[in-house]
């Protein structure tokens, strides 16, 4: 699982569910103070569930995206 490190904004998602994705292959693109962030994959895998939908806003260790 992917979690969220702080409360931030969704801008994009990189990936859709049922990619297989690499270690450090970029997930997300988030934004917190007017910064973008890109989230990358901890883990090779399949991206079983992407949590969010961009333009939402997420909490501190919300779940973003689930590998599997």
């Amino acid at each position: 699982m992917v979690r969220a490190g702080l409360g931030v904004g969704v801008r994009g998602a990189v990936v859709a569910e049922g990619d297989q994705v690499v270690t450090g292959q970029a997930l997300l693109v988030l934004e917190a103070m007017k910064m973008e962030n890109e989230i990358r994959a901890p883990l090779a895998g399949r991206v079983k569930a992407l949590n969010v939908t961009p333009g939402q806003r997420v909490a501190l260790s919300e779940v973003l995206v689930e590998i599997e």
